[in-house]
């Protein structure tokens, strides 16, 4: 499967984490929309899009937000749930990915293909990457040396 388009949508605010919006297209044929670009603490990832979990009004039927106390439709207490909302874990299974790679080597391309775009449209996460490659050692390559390093991490 190949990437054949992405576009970012940068987000106005500086100060959230939430940095931009992608839209990516597979082969000419199938698009996924909002991709979140988010700047964690430990640099930027990619989120694929996701919707809240519903729960039915055991009253009338109504598809609530998960966890909801009363029932936007005919306003009746709903049941609760014995997870305290400071856990976080719990707290993240109120949301579901719509759609999402099914394996790593996937997801670390996808996430490669958009960051690069970002980077491109916006010049944000240079610095980031820039400090990581001056924390990486550096390789060292002979006189002679043409092309990469052997797996030994030595030119033959």
């Amino acid at each position: 499967m190949e990437i054949t388009e992405v576009r970012i949508f940068p987000r106005e605010s500086k100060d959230k984490k939430l940095k931009a919006y992608a839209t990516v297209t597979f082969d000419n044929s199938f698009v996924v929309r909002d991709i979140k670009i988010i700047k964690g603490n430990k640099g930027f990832f990619v989120a694929m899009p996701s919707r809240r979990l519903k729960e039915s009004c055991p009253k009338c039927g109504h598809r609530n937000v998960a966890r909801s106390k009363y029932c936007n439709q005919c306003g009746s207490s709903l049941p609760t749930s014995e997870i305290p909302p400071q856990d976080k874990e719990a707290r993240q299974g109120e949301y579901r990915d719509i759609a999402h790679p099914i394996n790593s080597q996937f997801r670390d391309y996808l996430q490669k293909v958009i960051m690069e775009k970002y980077k491109q449209e916006t010049g944000e996460g240079m610095q980031q990457e820039t400090e990581m490659a001056e924390d990486r050692p550096q390789q060292e390559i002979s006189s002679e040396g043409e092309g990469s390093p052997s797996p030994e991490g030595r030119n033959d």
